[in-house]
């Protein structure tokens, strides 16, 4: 297992001043500087007497910036990424009995996640993809901002391959027989993935829900605990997504008359409330490829499990988080359906994860 490196030394901004107590701190910024680094930025609510920061994204330069935000350790890439820390944990995977719209797929199991990772705060833009590939595939709304679409599962790990390989990371797929190019129907006959890359790939399917769920337990991520009253299974509204993604019942802004309309479609990401890890569009708007092999049984192992990482083979891999066409059960943290891994569709895009350590 990687370690972070720890942070030996802290320098305060000139004319600035920092007061630690021992179980309280001040809310002024600071500098931190990494041994050997340039300097990333902290507040100085996050500094515990006696503890360090750990990064090592400070002193890469070119490469990005790292900040510290209240929500945990944040880094923004070369093209414009923005990527939270989320911290390992236990939680439990699955949704309980009652939750409108669940499927029995989704038996509920605790999982361990030994290592923080960094997820990325929004879904893959047309901008980011177009940077870096050079095409855009989308086939719903075009912008900057809104995410990328149509694109398959190879074409996702080809962009995170790219992306690693710009910024001088070790890829994690291993891409072979592949037939045309991404953007325009890329599929390949094999794929390994490196357990021990330091690059870019997509979240395995209990990083994706870890994250979507950002400690929450009831059916979206939002301080509005899910109410019965107002369960959308089928075609009604959903005050609780509403909050946080965009669906069926808002895709064209139903009941929402206080926000400017949109066309129906994708929409610009990070418009809708973040959930408390700072991530937007955990719901809604694209569905997203994750790593995983759809695995072969029909629901989850009850048993508990450590950083699972699907099936060794299959011919599906997992999607997550429901579409602007999709009704609201299929945007719950915990619902989960699978697709063919070289299927595109205007619904499907995708959002990536690094390593600890950044």
């Amino acid at each position: 297992m990687r370690k972070n490196k720890s942070f030996s030394l802290l320098h305060f901004l000139a004319g600035a001043s920092l007061l630690l107590a021992s179980n309280a701190v001040a809310a002024d910024r600071v500098v931190v500087i990494p041994l050997g680094g340039t300097v990333g930025n902290a507040t100085a609510a996050d500094v515990v007497k006696g503890k360090t920061f750990s990064s090592k994204a400070a002193g890469k330069g070119a490469t990005g910036t790292l900040e510290q935000h209240p929500m945990g350790q944040s880094y923004t890439n070369t093209i414009g990424m923005t990527f939270n820390l989320i911290p390992s944990g236990t939680f439990t995977m699955g949704s309980p009995d009652g939750e409108p719209g669940r499927d029995s797929t989704e038996t509920q199991h605790q999982v361990t996640l030994t290592e923080s990772f960094y997820m990325q705060t929004t879904e893959v833009t047309q901008k980011q993809w177009q940077d870096l590939i050079d095409n855009n595939p989308s086939d719903s709304n075009p912008g900057d901002n809104y995410p990328v679409e149509t694109v398959n599962w190879f074409e996702a790990a080809h962009f995170a391959n790219a992306l690693s390989v710009s910024e001088s990371r070790s890829e994690c797929y291993t891409l072979t027989g592949c037939s045309s190019t991404p953007g325009n129907d890329m599929e390949c006959s094999s794929v390994d993935i490196s357990d021990t890359c330091t690059g870019y790939r997509l979240p395995t399917e209990a990083q994706w829900e870890y994250a979507a769920r950002a400690t929450t337990t009831a059916a979206y991520a939002n301080p509005v605990f899910f109410d019965s009253s107002n369960t959308e299974i089928g075609s009604g509204f959903n005050t609780n997504l509403h909050a946080m993604g965009w669906y069926w019942y808002n895709n064209e802004m139903k009941n929402s008359s206080a926000i400017a309309a949109y066309e129906s479609g994708t929409k610009p990401v990070a418009v809708k409330q973040a959930n408390k890890w700072g991530l937007f569009d955990m719901h809604g708007n694209v569905w997203e490829w994750c790593q995983d092999w759809w695995d072969g049984s029909s629901a989850y192992s009850a048993d508990p499990v450590t950083d699972p990482q699907g099936d060794a083979t299959g011919s599906n891999r997992v999607i997550r988080g429901g579409g602007w066409s999709s009704v609201a059960w299929n945007a719950r943290s915990a619902d989960r359906i699978r697709y063919s891994p070289g299927n595109r569709y205007y619904l499907l895009g995708f959002r990536l994860v690094l390593p600890p350590g950044q």
